[in-house]
């Protein structure tokens, strides 16, 4: 309390973030000419233009996305147009990027379409986004090696009407079927009875480790001559739309559980990065109005003043606190202990080897991925759940780590959360929007199979109706950008756009397109979570198209336990958390894990299904594929925009 106490008198910045960096970029970044020295070092200043991402800007400086980011901790949640950033002199590259020469040929506007190779892109990737063959490309730039394009080589694309024949797809899941698994059965003999091997059985059930009587296990590849044919009509359903697929741990009960009186002691492990140091440096040697190599004195800070890379987990603390305040007036004794964790392995592993941890009941932290998996290790031993608190690029560090929770959705969870929705309306057309010209994205493919084997449970593979379409910014496509959507869509049935990016000028200009074109088109529009965080987005856009977005969170502040925390927020604190303040993360993870230990105790780690209180701005629903791999919280709410000018829930 000591530590959060002094924190929050110097608090006055916040630091807004835009999510998603970028695999790669689409626009030349200049080297800033601007240096400063800040602290005794020597910096350039580099202010984002629009298109910049993190990775585009450190390849023109010749350093690492993590040089840059651990100079402006801020970049770790992404970068938006205007951010200033810092980069250090003496890290700097002195060999810019070779920039080859940009080849040009005379234009013929009524034949061809004129483009611009970007980084990443091939002459296949270009027959796929116009819809032209290999050959056809190459025969129109003649002249040109081919097989040597540097980037900003212009090429000729023959002009050609947009194929809206159905589109085949090489990922295409074959058929299965579910068998109903009766008392005695095992893989060995239901494989024996469909005529498959036990090893195409349990690759198409990876998740079920022994079949479970009265539970579904998939038999891939059902054939109707199969002399068992009996059996499956009367212990297959053919149809895997209607069944649901079986799961590991329990649903959730019906209605919340009871928080009542609680006894017992509990410790508590916090593990944010607090970044104390930075905070105790109260003089500013920032000289960035002054020439290089002048000396100047120190300027004292504000008493207000607080390192920015911190105020989000201050007040995530802030609400930790406040749920242990909550559970201690039931009864319960809460010892909690803070540490200020940051990205650096050390201080983590000199805390292990001190032993301090072990005597832990509960840890929530760290934040850093490198971190939370050596902490994650540890605890699996000791049998100590541990919780990642913010959102991490995937879920891998679940595998393994049986005492792992993952409290934040990953970007899987909402795409086969919009993959099932999107199967309800199979009837009508899908645009399929990314920006992944390599082809090499795994989210952008995992995300489009998954759409398409969802349509294939309901409708027959030749009637699906897809299309994919390759994002361009309109800097680079001109005018033929809309032309594209305008071709994509369908004036004879309702489209369904999925933009399968959180990039913000991905997103923001292909929002503006869809926005031009909705009079004269039915759209449906659906984005990933970090949708609502994109500050550049025109809201007036989302709700006159009607957006939907899977989100984990969702805060209805007419409720009486949302007025009552935001009131006593205030009252200890003299702020209000906003919408998208950590403290309501902060709260919810401590109310929900240490009432589930105190009422449950070690049972609660292992079927964390048997727990349902009724939280603040999400629900939990932890799932795992295998036993031993840890939980992601399987719980998303639809997001609506509506056009009264509301985010409303959809279900």
């Amino acid at each position: 309390m000591k530590i959060l106490s002094w924190l929050k008198i110097l608090l006055i910045v916040s630091v807004l973030l835009v999510p998603v960096i970028s695999a790669y970029s689409q626009v030349t970044v200049e080297r800033s000419k601007d240096k400063v020295i800040i602290s005794g070092i020597q910096y350039y200043i580099h202010q984002v233009k629009k298109g910049e991402t993190a990775y585009s800007i450190s390849k023109a400086y010749g350093i690492t996305v993590d040089d840059l980011t651990r100079e402006n901790p801020s970049a770790l949640q992404g970068i938006k147009e205007g951010q200033a950033l810092r980069i250090p002199v003496a890290s700097v590259s002195e060999i810019k990027p070779a920039e080859a020469p940009v080849k040009k040929i005379q234009h013929d506007e009524t034949r061809f379409i004129y483009h611009n190779m970007a980084q990443g892109e091939t002459v296949y990737s270009l027959s796929k986004l116009y819809g032209v063959s290999e050959e056809e490309i190459i025969r129109s730039n003649t002249g040109i090696d081919i097989n040597k394009l540097s980037i900003g080589t212009e090429i000729a694309i023959p002009r050609k009407v947009f194929i809206n024949d159905k589109q085949k797809f090489d990922d295409q899941k074959k058929p299965v079927g579910y068998h109903k698994v009766l008392k005695g059965e095992t893989f060995s003999s239901i494989a024996e009875k469909y005529g498959i091997t036990v090893r195409e059985l349990k690759k198409e059930n990876k998740e079920i480790k022994f079949p479970q009587v009265g539970g579904y296990v998939r038999i891939p590849g059902l054939k109707a001559e199969e002399p068992q044919t009996e059996v499956v009509k009367t212990d297959t359903i053919t149809v895997p739309a209607a069944v649901d697929e079986p799961e590991v741990e329990k649903s959730l009960p019906a209605g919340f559980s009871k928080i009542k009186e609680l006894k017992g002691k509990l410790n508590l492990a916090v593990m944010l990065p607090f970044y104390l140091a930075e905070n105790s440096s109260r003089i500013d040697t920032d000289q960035s109005s002054s020439d290089a190599g002048d000396s100047q004195e120190g300027i004292l800070r504000g008493e207000d003043w607080i390192y920015p890379g911190s105020f989000d987990f201050v007040e995530m603390y802030e609400g930790i606190l406040m749920a242990a305040d909550t559970l201690r007036s039931l009864g319960l004794d809460i010892n909690i202990y803070p540490f200020d964790i940051k990205s650096d392995t050390i201080e983590l592993t000199r805390l292990i080897r001190s032993g301090k941890l072990a005597k832990m009941d509960l840890v929530i932290g760290p934040v850093y991925s490198n971190n939370l998996n050596i902490m994650a290790s540890y605890a699996k031993s000791l049998d100590i759940p541990v919780i990642s608190p913010v959102p991490l690029i995937n879920n891998s560090a679940l595998k393994g780590n049986p005492t792992l929770f993952l409290s934040n959705s990953s970007l899987e969870v909402a795409q086969e959360a919009i993959a099932r929705k999107i199967s309800e309306d199979h009837d009508n057309n899908i645009i399929f929007i990314h920006s992944d010209s390599t082809g090499m994205d795994p989210d952008v493919k995992r995300f489009k199979k998954q759409i398409i084997n969802e349509l294939s449970y309901k409708i027959p593979y030749e009637k699906i109706k897809f299309r994919e379409l390759l994002f361009y910014s309109r800097s680079m496509f001109d005018s033929d950008s809309i032309n594209r959507l305008n071709h994509a869509l369908s004036e004879n049935s309702k489209n369904i756009v999925v933009i399968a990016s959180e990039d913000a000028p991905v997103v923001s200009e292909t929002i503006m397109e869809i926005h031009n074109l909705s009079r004269k088109f039915d759209v449906s529009v659906f984005g990933y979570p970090g949708l609502r965080d994109i500050e550049t987005l025109e809201p007036k856009y989302l709700f006159d198209l009607n957006v939907m977005v899977y989100s984990p969170y969702w805060i209805d502040y007419s409720k009486d336990d949302v007025k009552i925390f935001n009131s006593t927020f205030r009252q200890k604190f003299l702020t209000e958390p906003s919408e998208k303040s950590y403290a309501w993360q902060g709260y919810d993870i401590a109310y929900y894990f240490i009432s589930g230990i105190a009422m449950h105790g070690k049972e609660f780690i292992k079927h964390p299904s048997i727990h349902n209180p009724d939280l603040l701005e999400t629900q939990f629903d932890f799932k795992r594929k295998k036993y031993d791999d840890g939980f992601e919280n399987k719980k998303m709410f639809l997001i609506r925009y509506s056009d009264d000018y509301e985010i409303k829930l959809a279900e």
